[in-house]
């Protein structure tokens, strides 16, 4: 049984390195528009930080993955695309690729499994392929969970430094533009979908879809109550400097709330380590000695 999956595991990975080495060779034509397109979607703050990323390329890793389904015909799971869009991922490489990482994943993991384990080979064999398995969606939860957070924080930054724009004398898509070059170090989520806003409206799409289609993306009450409040005070044509200013008030108090109620909730949350942990040892500490003190005292009187 133990050769047997061996055996296939190992021709499996070898024919996925053969087709990765093979399909992922790219043809002069696609290096250079991948060049050129790299050149137009770089801002120049970008072009001169260099990190250890940029080598790597998710369409050359995904490729092996997209030709594997499409011998099956079909398109990724919709669901799968839209949960990978509000992580942060949205090329169509990126659902290939998690779809590779999930079937590649519990291979290399259950070979692992039958090669080091031991005692009750087949009960650790079918746990690690199934926890390998849905590692990957646990994995796109967290990061759709941190990423909503860190676009919750820094709205109400990006709106004083929006508010400020107007107020200097830009309209309403140049200060989107500004803003979202100027947060791209700080706040690099929202930084993404204000520039996106800007690349959907250059493509045809007005102003409030644009807004929209970011409040669907994101899927975080407070820009959806953002984007309601910009609909609506372009549509009555009142001062949206000011609307953004209290706005922003209101989230800064909300968020004054939300870290208020959170320290309100330590004294309940202490309870539990304070009746496990920290009262035995005082007990120990203080009574016990009383308590041998008295047993030895019985034990002499008897």
């Amino acid at each position: 049984m133990d050769l047997l999956i061996g055996v296939t595991g190992i021709g499996f990975l070898l024919g996925f390195f053969f087709l990765f080495f093979w399909l992922s060779r790219p043809s002069a034509e696609s290096e250079l528009l991948a060049e050129v397109t790299e050149q137009a979607r770089t801002f120049p703050s970008e072009a001169v930080r260099p990190t250890w990323w940029t080598g790597l390329n998710a369409d050359r890793f995904a490729k092996p993955f997209g030709w594997f389904r499409s011998l099956f015909g079909g398109e990724p799971n919709p669901e799968l695309v839209r949960r990978l869009s509000l992580a942060g991922y949205r090329k169509r490489s990126h659902a290939d690729l998690f779809l590779g990482v999930r079937l590649l994943l519990p291979v290399v993991v259950g070979l692992a499994v039958a090669f080091l384990v031991k005692s009750n080979v087949f009960f650790w064999f079918i746990l690690a392929i199934v926890a390998a398995f849905f590692l990957p969606d646990v994995w796109v939860n967290q990061a759709i969970k941190k990423r909503r957070e860190h676009i919750r924080l820094s709205l109400p930054d990006a709106l004083d430094l929006l508010v400020i724009c107007m107020e200097a004398g830009l309209g309403l898509d140049q200060a989107i533009v500004h803003v979202g070059k100027e947060l791209s170090v700080s706040h690099p989520e929202l930084s993404e979908e204000f520039l996106q806003i800007n690349l959907e409206q250059r493509a045809g799409n007005p102003r409030i879809g644009a807004w929209r289609n970011m409040a669907d993306r994101v899927d975080v009450e407070n820009v959806r109550s953002f984007v309601n409040m910009l609909i609506q005070t372009e549509r009555f044509g009142t001062p949206i400097s000011r609307s953004l200013g209290a706005f922003s008030d209101a989230l800064r108090t909300q968020r004054r709330q939300q870290a208020e109620e959170m320290a309100a909730k330590t004294t309940i949350k202490l309870v539990l380590p304070l009746v496990f942990f920290i009262f035995p040892s005082i007990f120990i500490v203080t009574v016990a000695p009383a308590v041998i003190t008295l047993i030895k005292s019985f034990s002499m009187i008897k």
